[in-house]
């Protein structure tokens, strides 16, 4: 492809030098750059990327896309000038690797909670139902079962389509993503053309990047913005900024519901730990699930699936079928009868439905168990809620590190503890080691009990002064209950 061809679709501010240059491949990161290659340079949070066209010159760069043009240009290579190279990216990655998303449908999950649930559940439905099928996910993603290691819940533009210019050239016919607060405001999805979006639910999140829930809020609403006219847009209704989501968007709007007037409706007949008895759209149907949030989060799966020309009756077999997502909601019990439930939940409103879920199969006949944390350099004002929360909601609590990261762990936890009265505080245990917390639970935990070990999930790592080190929840929870990697 050359120069020319790749900015056909765009409008740079002017292109110094030869436009007929050929592109051998297109790089934001200047490390990966290769004789041939495009090097975009971008104004970063952190760091701006035209102090690197110099060592992108020095790998063999030939051509520079850039906001601001150097003063010195070498010859031999071409510059082409955007008012924002941030958004030009994604419409240039996406027509250098073959706009992927022309070639097959792509739908996107965004909220607070319940992405990578409702993204996996319809990637491995999509599988079942005989398809080729994508996925972009925070746990990992796939091109037609062959894992892709993620490092983040959506990747820059240009590995992002790559990965899905990967899927299409492999004959992917559907592919689903989760679409981060970040990449919308970000433009990482920017050139990208969306069968279908869902809206999850929206909570507080990540006020440590966009500093007020408004922000936030607009950051997800930005993406149905930009949903194409012959889309479709399904919001779950039961949370008030669902309609707020979509009141510019051009798609086909429908949505789902649990407790209000919807396309898509479910109500809980008969719950337990080993699944519920749903009622859907009139249809009864036995789930591997539990609680109210996986009621909403398989209503989004139902009502994508259908609006993908999917028969409900075949929809409902698959979901009967398909157990939880890891680190979602996962038992583990003991040989005593303890249960334990890993789940991601780290934000206070996640945590209060987890625990929601436990106390309503428990009734009463056991006790209810948290060990839980929160992230260093994050959000510190959700700090305080989750302790709050997690006392509010447990008989017992287990105050310990999530990913400390560069924070100290120990200022983390008072943090947290900071949101307690007094009495609250003689209540609960503060254990800093993880593994150590995890280990109290399980042998204080009485036959009947459940322990929640919640804000990790699926990650098999914690990191501390920045260094990434192994650590499994599953995996403690396992060996103190005495189990084998392959029992439960």
């Amino acid at each position: 492809m050359t120069i020319k061809q790749l900015i056909e679709k765009t409008k740079p501010l002017k292109v110094v030098g030869d436009d007929s240059r050929e592109v051998k491949g297109i790089e934001i990161d200047s490390r990966r750059i290769e004789p041939g290659f495009a090097f975009v340079a971008m104004r970063g949070t952190q760091t701006d990327g035209h102090q690197f066209i110099s060592k992108a010159l020095e790998l063999g760069a030939t051509t520079i896309v850039c906001e601001t043009v150097p003063e010195a240009l070498k010859e031999g290579v071409t510059y082409v000038q955007y008012e924002s190279t941030e958004k030009a990216v994604g419409p240039l990655a996406t027509h250098f690797f073959g706009d992927p998303t022309k070639r097959m449908k792509l739908v996107g999950v965004t909220g607070t909670n319940g992405k990578t649930t409702i993204a996996t559940l319809l990637y491995e439905m999509f599988r079942r139902f005989g398809y080729r099928v994508g996925l972009c996910s925070t746990v990992c993603n796939y091109i037609d079962g062959q894992p892709i290691p993620t490092e983040c819940t959506t990747p820059d533009p240009i590995t992002l389509n790559r990965l899905l210019g990967r899927m299409a050239d492999e004959g992917c016919q559907y592919a689903f993503m989760e679409v981060s607060s970040h990449s919308v405001v970000q433009q990482r999805i920017g050139g990208l053309t969306f069968a279908g979006g869902l809206f999850t639910n929206l909570t507080r999140d990540h006020l440590d990047y966009h500093k007020t829930f408004e922000a936030y809020r607009d950051a997800k609403k930005g993406f149905f913005d930009m949903l194409p006219k012959g889309s479709f847009a399904i919001i779950n209704s039961d949370d008030k900024n669902g309609a707020f989501m979509v009141q510019n968007t051009r798609a086909l709007v429908k949505t789902y519901a649990q407790r209000t007037p919807a396309d898509f409706k479910a109500r809980i007949l008969e719950e337990s730990f080993e699944g519920m008895n749903l009622s859907i759209d009139g249809r009864e149907v036995f789930v591997q699930f539990v609680g109210r949030f996986n009621v909403s989060n398989l209503l989004a799966v139902y009502g994508a699936a259908v609006m993908l020309g999917q028969e409900p009756e075949d929809v409902l077999v698959a979901l009967s079928t398909m157990k939880p997502v890891n680190g979602r909601f996962e038992a583990i019990r003991s040989r005593e009868g303890v249960t334990a439930i890993v789940d991601y939940a780290h934000t206070p409103d996640a945590l209060v439905n987890v625990l929601t879920t436990i106390n309503e199969v428990l009734q009463g006949r056991g006790q209810c168990w948290t060990v839980c944390g929160a992230g260093g350099n994050r959000d510190k004002g959700k700090r305080p809620l989750m302790a709050q929360e997690a006392v509010r909601h447990s008989d017992r609590v287990i105050i310990t590190s999530d990913n400390p990261r560069f924070e100290d762990p120990q200022e983390i936890i008072n943090d947290m503890l900071a949101g307690l009265t007094d009495e609250e505080r003689r209540t609960v245990l503060s254990i800093v080691d993880r593994r150590e917390a995890i280990r109290t639970a399980c042998t204080l935990a009485q036959p009947g009990d459940v322990i929640l070990v919640a804000g990790k999930g699926h990650e098999d790592y914690q990191i501390i002064q920045g260094v990434k080190h192994h650590f499994d929840d599953h995996e403690v929870i396992r060996e103190c209950f005495g189990l084998s990697e392959t029992t439960e």
